[in-house]
């Protein structure tokens, strides 16, 4: 169970856009780097994060470090949000109901 909230790791553009880049391969702690304007350092320090968060997972493949996207942590993330989102759809929709002209109702 990850220790940390993916909604508040995601909070930080970086973080988003580290995930984006994630999304497309795997990635060293230094291929994200070179694509974003923070130092490596930093880059650790977000990946940590997500790390915690459940969002990325890493392997140690030879001498470098991968991180990839942790699909179980982002099913949870994606789970709680189509729950709230299917109770936000059915409230609009009842009320939608309810605040119909009463012409529109027949």
């Amino acid at each position: 169970m990850p220790k940390g909230d993916p909604f508040d790791a995601l909070g930080n553009s970086y973080r988003r856009a580290i995930v984006e880049l994630l999304a497309g391969k795997p990635r060293s702690v230094q291929e994200i780097a070179d694509r974003l304007p923070i130092s490596r350092p930093a880059v650790s320090r977000h990946l940590r994060l997500l790390n915690k968060a459940g969002l990325v997972a890493d392997e140690q493949i030879g001498a470098r470090r991968l991180y990839r996207l942790d699909e179980d942590g982002a099913e949870v993330a994606r789970k709680y949000l189509s729950q709230v989102w299917g109770h936000v759809g059915t409230g609009f929709r009842l009320f939608a109901e309810i605040t119909k002209p009463a012409k529109a109702r027949r």
